[in-house]
Formats: C-alpha cells, sequence, structure tokens
C-alpha cells in the first residue's frame, strides 16, 4: 500500500456509529493473516464492554455470527467499532509497513475522532472505550423518541443563523429540543428532535428558509449525539469529570488530528482531556473538516472502520457537484436553457467556488476504504 502513495500527503478517516457496523469484519476474523489481531482487540473491548454494563458481552462471536448490534445494543456497536479501527491500523503497521503516525493527518466522524486519538497515542485504547461506553446507556435511552432530519438545498447556501433560530425557538416550547448535530456542507446538514419537533421546524422553516429548501426524514433511531438533547442527562459534565480520571498524559496526537468539534487543528499536549469532553455535545464539522482535507494538499484518504459510508459517500457527491458545475459551466453556451437550469440547482456550489477553489481537487482524490484494500492483497 505505502508503495502505491506517499503516506505524507495521506489522511486517515475514522467512521463513527451507524445503524450497521460489521462491514466485511467477518472476513478479516475468518482470514489467517488477520485474524490474531482483530480478534484480540475485539476480547480486549469486549471485556471493558461486560465490565462497563455489567452483563457478558463477546464480540468475536457477534461478528462470526455476523449479528448486528441493535439500539438496545448501542455500547457492543461502541465497543466494536473502535475495535475494529484498532485493529486495521495495528495490521497496516506490522503486516504494510505503512506507520500511521507519518500521515498528513488524521480525523473521524463523531464516535471515529476518539478513535483517532486512540491510534495517534493521546489516550489508551481502554480510555477510548471507557467514556462512550459510560455514557451508552443514557444515549440509547434518549434516542427512543429522536428523529433525524436531512435538511438540505438544491439551490442556496443555508442559512446557519436561521436554522439555528428556528431551533431555539422551538426548544423555548418547552415541548421536546431540537438541534444541529452536524454540517455536512454549506447547503445540507442533519437535525435531531425529540417528540414532534422536526415536524414543527417543517412548518416554521418554510416562512424562513428561501425555496428549494427541502427536509427528509432518516427512518432509524439515533443516540442523540453533538446536541443539546445530551445535556438532559448530564452526559457532558459526566464525560468532563471522567476525562479527570484517565491515566494517561493526553498528549497531542500523532498524525496531528483535524478535530470535527472545531474544524481545526486544535489538540494540543495541554487541552486534550477538554476538547475532549466538548466532542459530546458539539455538531459535527464534517464541512470545514472535508474542506481543509482538500485545502492542505492531501491526494490519499483512507477509510478507517467497517463499512465506512458517510466521509467517502460525502467526498463522492462533492466530486460529483464539481464535475457536473465545470462541465455545465464550459457547455453552458452552448447546449442553452437545459444547462442553465441544471447550473441553478448547484448554485451554491456556485456561490462557494470562488472563495473555496480547493473544491476543484475533489474528483482528483483518491479514496481507499482499508477493509476492502486487505482483504484484496494477494497472498504470500
Amino acid at each position: 500500500m505505502h508503495d502505491r502513495f506517499d503516506i505524507a500527503t495521506t489522511a486517515f478517516a475514522f467512521r463513527g456509529y451507524n445503524v450497521t457496523n460489521l462491514g466485511r469484519t467477518a472476513e478479516l476474523l475468518a482470514d489467517e493473516r488477520y485474524a490474531e489481531p482483530v480478534a484480540r482487540y475485539l476480547d480486549r473491548a469486549s471485556a471493558l464492554c461486560s465490565e462497563t454494563i455489567g452483563r457478558r458481552v463477546d464480540l468475536v462471536d457477534r461478528v462470526r455470527r455476523r449479528q448486528e448490534a441493535t439500539l438496545a445494543e448501542y455500547a457492543e456497536a461502541v465497543a466494536l467499532i473502535v475495535a475494529v479501527e484498532i485493529a486495521q491500523i495495528e495490521i497496516l503497521e506490522t503486516q504494510f509497513g505503512v506507520k500511521y503516525a507519518d500521515a498528513q493527518m488524521a480525523y473521524g466522524y463523531s464516535l471515529g475522532e476518539i478513535t483517532a486519538l486512540a491510534a495517534g497515542g493521546t489516550v489508551s485504547f481502554e480510555d477510548a472505550l471507557r467514556i462512550p461506553l459510560a455514557m451508552a446507556a443514557d444515549c440509547a435511552a434518549l434516542a427512543a423518541d429522536i428523529t433525524m432530519g436531512i435538511l438540505f438545498s438544491r439551490a442556496a447556501v443555508l442559512d446557519i443563523r436561521a436554522v439555528g433560530r428556528i431551533c431555539r425557538e422551538i426548544n423555548a416550547e418547552g415541548r421536546g429540543v431540537i438541534g444541529v448535530s452536524s454540517y455536512l456542507s454549506p447547503n445540507s446538514l442533519l437535525l435531531l428532535g425529540q417528540q414532534d419537533t422536526i415536524d414543527r421546524f417543517e412548518k416554521r422553516m418554510v416562512d424562513v428558509l428561501p425555496r428549494g429548501t427541502h427536509l427528509r426524514r432518516n427512518p432509524d433511531r439515533w443516540p442523540p449525539m453533538h446536541t443539546p438533547i445530551v445535556w438532559q442527562a448530564h452526559i457532558p459534565n459526566r464525560a468532563a469529570h471522567l476525562m479527570h480520571t484517565l491515566t494517561g498524559p493526553c498528549h497531542a496526537p500523532r498524525p496531528k488530528v483535524l478535530s470535527m468539534i472545531t474544524g481545526k487543528y486544535s489538540y494540543t499536549d495541554d487541552n486534550a482531556r477538554e476538547l475532549i469532553a466538548q466532542w459530546i455535545d458539539h455538531p459535527q464539522r464534517l464541512w470545514d473538516v472535508l474542506y481543509e482535507t482538500l485545502a492542505s494538499g492531501v491526494e490519499t484518504v483512507v477509510h478507517v472502520g467497517p463499512e465506512a459510508n458517510l466521509i467517502p459517500s460525502t467526498f463522492e457527491r462533492i466530486a460529483k457537484n464539481v464535475r457536473d458545475q465545470t462541465e455545465q459551466s464550459s457547455l453552458a453556451g452552448r447546449m442553452g436553457l437545459s444547462a442553465v437550469r441544471q447550473m441553478a440547482e448547484r448554485a451554491w456550489l456556485r456561490a462557494v467556488l470562488p472563495a473555496r477553489a480547493a473544491l476543484l481537487r475533489a474528483p482528483h482524490l483518491r479514496h481507499i476504504r482499508l477493509e476492502d484494500w486487505l482483504l484484496e492483497q494477494p497472498r504470500q
């Protein structure tokens, strides 16, 4: 792998929780080349998960049976994701000589940021799991009446201040809380809301947000991470308190981690504990992180974890929009109104391109899903 690209211009992207989290882990576990490290980390995660939730957990058995964890088993899903991601990084280093610390950068969506910090030596594997596992039961319980809404505009850049204002007005009514969980792009974001708050948001947005703004609902239930909803179970304060008990030094990670809390390289030797605590209730700044990836000269993104989805699919969507926009811009004069109409559907992209020229690099970025790459390698 390292013979095919320059590790110095590579970013590692770690996935977070999803409703499906096994990916191709069963295949890795069944492969004699990779079975030992995968099983070892799954066993370590199983032991810590069992200790935390008070019942026996066997992640190796779960993987072999290809049984996805339900929302009620959220803690097991968390443990599995972190274990598999760290195992994949170890395999890359020990069997292929790729030194993770030499990469240009790393980042992770949601839970993936914690794993990136563990891989980079900021926290131990056990400490990376201890806090999300301790909060898992309450996070899953809060998901009982949560609806996810995907807010997007086919034309204009979303007015983030207006979105926030609608959320605050709804929250002030005292009938459930709604908040932005992730900024996906200038024209899209994720909302998580209790009770009927998503319905109320949809009614209000008609009078506030531009025409062409749409709200779609995801049918699954989601722990309300990265929103004010977690305040109701005092999760951020409890996590911050637990951070004081971490035994490690919590030094800056190697490679440097681009935080989705801030959208910047914010982790230092002095602030890691405090910043990790903010991870729980701060919206994910996915767009800022992906743009910085493009602006920084990264040539390859290695997607770590089982069934990596959100980050690669977002990159793919950006690349497609850029390709379509640039092609139609050059052909608009010859193709007439049809091309102009299609360009109008990406007005948000046209609006940001002058100041965000690095987006033009999106179609040229190379993406590698690590689990696929490992399984494709020829046997010696």
